[in-house]
């Protein structure tokens, strides 16, 4: 399969949106990146839809089409029947007018070779009576049953899409002439590379819409009429049934949308629950018209579907019909790049996870996965990472707060902003006299300190570091800093007992005191005796003064 989606490592943040959305979980998240597994994916489009990072690209062709034009070759668009929901009153005359100032030779509707799709449909109910036809216009269906209801391949109907039906008219009608299919579908893209015979290129109409914007190109709002146009039907849910006669004796003919809807319509088949019926598949909700690669177009059920049902005819293109053996198709099985992991190599990661029973299965989908088996299992495969089980990642930032918490020998206490305890640790509760956290827990911090600090710091949003604070009540001396976290909303106190310190100061200043006071003692006595003596000591008298007075300063200081 061609990698015609990739993902933009730089942009990724890990939210795993698009693993939650993507119905077949083929993509891979390694070095906190996730990686789209070109083998497993159907190319739905959804990852680039919902990506809220846009850190999925799709692959762009117009610079391929553009040397294809450069170079003289005879290029014609093939242009899907959404293109009336995307560009609103635009007809495909006015379309193959801007398509033709571009540079194409000629612009036809894809509708066209929806036609003959759908003829053929119509005789391999008749003459075949086979017991169950999926409808193969959908790549991205087609691709979710060759790589995931193998069983079911029997059933797929083995014509080409009506884009390579389309193209395959063209190329007969014109030999020489190069074929750009223009549309809202992803996937076309590696069906074209896939299936190159058919079509050369393909653009979406997002890459159509910037085109068209650098190249200045306005397209004209003038919708044509034409009544053999029923095919314009297509793009929308049960529009294939639209076009067909839906009379082939003993068949039921059902529409389904949606990927998950699809699956569990083939898990029936494979089951042997349905028969004898014609079923209209496609990959996107509400058909075409949703396709990922809209642009910035929202899906308006309603207001698209009336805009196909006005610009459809009510009879059929006038098509050259060409042979069932033209436009047979072949689809093979494409088996996965990785093998189902044994339940032993499950059980093991479950338990990495912190998962050792039925009841720590929560199943929450957080991760992506439906269940945390599935999450398991992609980790073995090397799809997954255990990290990105998010009640395991915070179970353990709990247990590592809580090992820091506990083991701290300051006193921590979490208050709201109305200075309600919402936490306390053991430290804090030994020195604040506070025998059980549930004590206090939602009570007024007033009820164990002085909330002061408290106000102050929420009011001013300016924390407070290290200042000391003598707890009359507890006797005790604390060193408190205290801080506001604006987004988490909480103020947080952390208490250092410095009782001891307070004590062993005081007493040191005790002990200065002392011998201050016995140094005084000592100068007035020998100054005493210094009197007695000047006149016999001269200038000595004066030095012993000096020295004296600098070792009473000395012992003040201390």
């Amino acid at each position: 399969m061609s990698s015609c989606m990739i993902s933009k490592k730089s942009n990724c943040k890990n939210c795993y949106k698009c693993i939650r959305n993507c119905p077949v979980k083929a993509i891979r998240f390694s070095g906190n990146q996730a990686h789209i597994i070109d083998n497993e994916c159907i190319l739905c489009g959804r990852c680039y839809t919902v990506c809220p990072q846009d850190a999925k690209m799709v692959v762009s062709d117009v610079e391929k089409v553009k040397v294809l034009i450069a170079s003289g070759e005879i290029v014609i668009a093939s242009i899907a029947p959404s293109f009336i929901t995307k560009f609103p009153s635009v007809g495909i005359e006015k379309m193959t007018k801007a398509l033709k100032e571009l540079g194409f030779t000629d612009a036809e509707e894809t509708a066209i070779g929806a036609t003959i799709v759908k003829n053929e449909y119509e005789r391999m109910l008749r003459d075949e009576e086979r017991d169950i036809l999926i409808s193969s216009c959908c790549h991205s269906i087609n691709l979710l049953i060759q790589k995931y209801f193998p069983k079911a391949l029997m059933y797929l109907a083995d014509v080409l899409s009506p884009m390579q039906a389309h193209g395959e008219s063209i190329k007969k009608r014109m030999p020489e002439a190069k074929v750009v299919f223009i549309g809202p579908c992803i996937a076309k893209k590696d069906e074209v590379d896939f299936y190159g015979e058919f079509v050369d290129a393909a653009l979406t109409f997002e890459e159509l819409e910037e085109w068209l914007k650098c190249e200045y190109v306005t397209v004209e709002k003038d919708v044509d009429s034409c009544e053999k146009s029923r095919a314009r039907f297509f793009p929308v849910t049960g529009g294939v049934l639209k076009t067909m006669a839906c009379d082939a004796p003993g068949y039921e003919y059902i529409a389904i949308d949606g990927v998950e809807n699809c699956m569990e319509a083939l898990k029936e088949i494979e089951e042997g629950r349905l028969t004898k019926c014609f079923i209209e598949m496609s990959a996107c909700n509400g058909g075409c018209v949703n396709g990922p690669a809209m642009g910035n177009k929202k899906y308006s059920p309603v207001t698209d579907y009336v805009a196909v049902k006005n610009y459809a005819g009510g009879e059929d293109f006038d098509v050259n019909q060409p042979s069932s053996f033209e436009i047979r198709k072949t689809f093979e099985y494409i088996a996965p790049a990785v093998n189902k992991p044994t339940d032993d190599e499950v059980m093991a990661v479950l338990r990495q996870m912190g998962k050792f029973k039925a009841s720590d299965e929560l199943n929450c989908g957080l991760c992506g996965y439906n269940t945390c088996r599935d999450k398991a299992a992609a980790v073995c495969q090397g799809k997954a990472e255990i990290s990105m089980c998010l009640p395991f990642l915070k179970d353990k930032a709990e247990s590592f707060s809580d090992t820091i918490v506990k083991n701290t020998p300051n006193g921590l206490i979490a208050l709201n902003e109305s200075l309600e305890v919402q936490q306390i640790n053991e430290a804090a509760r030994k020195m604040l006299n506070v025998r059980y956290s549930s004590d206090i827990l939602g009570e007024p911090v007033i009820r164990i300190l002085d909330p002061k600090d408290f106000v102050e710091v929420l009011s001013t949003r300016r924390d407070i570091r290290k200042k000391r604070v003598y707890l009359a009540e507890y006797k005790k001396y604390t060193e408190q800093t205290i801080v506001y976290d604006e987004a988490a909303r909480m103020l947080v106190a952390i208490m250092r007992d410095v009782t001891d310190e307070e004590n062993e100061r005081e007493k040191k200043e005790s002990i200065s005191r002392q011998t201050v006071e016995v140094a005084d003692k000592v100068v007035e006595k020998q100054m005493r005796i210094v009197q007695e003596i000047a006149s016999l000591l001269g200038e000595t008298a004066a030095e012993t003064k000096i020295a004296l007075s600098k070792l009473k300063e000395s012992i003040a200081d201390e």
